[in-house]
């Protein structure tokens, strides 16, 4: 009833997995990942241990193969699991027991796997693979792609629930204090992969991913978000179109407001993603 994708970038050395259900809170359960070590995910009667100790046993330099059978070698119940593995090295396994429901099977790739059990059939985890490996961009990106592509070609044969994204990388979670890039989770939804991308996209608004790009603030420009500051309550000066400090004092406690902070900018420019996000947030 689930299916997952593990991946690596080696250009970035973020590590990352995507899972969609039909299971309340699949993110609660499947995705287990630490920055530089690897990522498991972990499912069909899934043995929540598999995480903790299977990142301990890549830690330890283990590879991934080496920690699947090390799993299974302790665990009685080893042909209903099914899991995924991938390292900080790209190097991937995936096991998928005898007893999981049908249809269960995996495939890996380059840097990736992909699971899953309980679906339409084995063009599920192919539509994963092919997902994945079309896409371009981030990480996020691709692993968000993987699932779709797995959804197209019918997906869990019960349905859809909940969907989970977790990437990590060092320095990598708010304020550099910890590992988690992304974290983000649908747990209950009637479109979940679509529910997650959505949330993808507000993640890269609110938190910015990738290089600043900026619009001027020529005097149209000026004009127009002093209109949108009054229309936000926060201006009550006439539309000039100069950018004077009563502008930019306003238009930088509305970014405040909309949690914009990561795109503020000293310079006489707004960024442009966020001037398309006040755009829609304060038409007429």
């Amino acid at each position: 009833m689930t299916f997952s994708i593990c991946a690596f970038d080696p250009a970035t050395n973020e590590i990352g997995i995507a899972v969609q259900s039909k299971f309340l809170a699949v993110g609660a359960v499947v995705p287990w990942a630490r920055a530089a070590v690897g990522a498991i995910a972990t499912q069909s009667w899934a043995n929540t241990s598999y995480g903790p100790n299977g990142l301990r046993l890549l830690a330890e330099g283990l590879d991934p193969g080496a920690v699947a059978a090390r799993l299974l070698a302790e665990d009685a119940d080893r042909e209903k699991r099914q899991f995924g593995i991938v390292d900080a090295r790209g190097r991937v396994a995936t096991h998928t027991g005898s007893e999981c429901f049908e249809w269960a099977g995996g495939v890996t790739g380059q840097h990736y796997c992909a699971q899953g059990n309980i679906l339409a059939g084995p063009k599920v985890v192919e539509g994963i693979a092919n997902g994945f490996e079309a896409a371009m961009g981030p990480l996020a990106d691709r692993l968000v792609a993987a699932l779709h592509g797995g959804q197209r070609q019918g997906g869990d044969r019960r349905g859809m629930q909940s969907a989970a994204l977790l990437v990590v990388k060092e320095n990598g979670g708010y304020g550099g204090f910890n590992d988690r890039y992304i974290d983000l989770n649908v747990d209950d939804h009637a479109s979940p992969i679509d529910e997650l991308e959505r949330l993808l996209a507000l993640y890269k608004l609110y938190f910015r991913i990738g290089p600043q790009r900026t619009v001027p603030l020529d005097q149209p420009t000026t004009r127009e978000l002093q209109r949108i500051l009054t229309r936000a309550g926060r201006y009550g000066g006439a539309a000039t179109g100069r950018y004077d400090d009563a502008t930019r004092g306003a238009l930088r406690e509305l970014f405040g407001i909309e949690n914009l902070e990561e795109r503020w900018t000293e310079e006489p420019a707004i960024d442009e993603s966020a001037l398309g996000f006040l755009r829609t947030r304060f038409r007429e």
